[in-house]
């Protein structure tokens, strides 16, 4: 019996079924609700995040929905610029004296393009004589320049156009650089 009485002391105490349910109950509902509260909460901010999302979306629609119409319209203008510059080039039709009011008209819708265009935000990029910025300017040729530092605009081949902060057409322009050796050899030889 020494035996069985040593057994029973080893053994720690078991606690009935009730009493463990009635813990396990305590903790899950302890858990379940710290963790239906971290649901929440993580929830809450969610749809926080996508409202913000949503107002920004609706801003930039407001603002930028009419991007791809803007730069398509700029062809418009430069069109206009084309055919003036075309008309004063040619000899033949600087002659004609009727052309003078179909400059000018050509120039008044210029103007109200223009005008338009600020109304809503569109502007013109001032390129020349600045120093060439990547984000805004597009390098079409370099060009030797002794009067300008190397990098700097100094010719404008197509105007670029901003749309509030954002590029809606980059300037395509000449970049000047110094002369190299060559060049003023061959103008020492000249």
């Amino acid at each position: 019996m020494t035996e069985n009485n040593e057994k029973k002391q080893e053994e720690p105490k078991k606690k009935t079924s009730s009493e463990e349910g009635k813990n396990e109950k305590k903790l899950t509902v302890e858990e379940k609700l710290k963790e239906t509260e971290d649901k929440l909460l993580r929830s809450l901010a969610e749809i926080e995040n996508q409202r913000r999302r949503f107002e920004k979306e609706i801003k930039d629609a407001f603002e930028f929905g009419s991007f791809n119409f803007a730069r398509e319209s700029l062809a418009i203008l430069d069109n206009l610029q084309r055919a003036k510059n075309a008309i004063k080039n040619d000899n033949i039709l600087k002659a004609n004296k009727d052309l003078d009011k179909f400059i000018e008209n050509i120039n008044i819708i210029e103007k109200d393009l223009v005008s338009i265009f600020e109304k809503n935000n569109i502007k013109k990029i001032d390129a020349e004589g600045k120093k060439f910025d990547p984000n805004i300017h597009q390098a079409m040729t370099e060009i030797e320049d002794q009067n300008s530092d190397p990098g700097t605009v100094v010719q404008v081949i197509q105007p670029g156009y901003m749309l509030s902060e954002r590029l809606l057409r980059p300037a395509l322009v000449g970049v000047a650089k110094k002369k190299n050796a060559k060049s003023e050899e061959k103008e020492g030889k000249k």
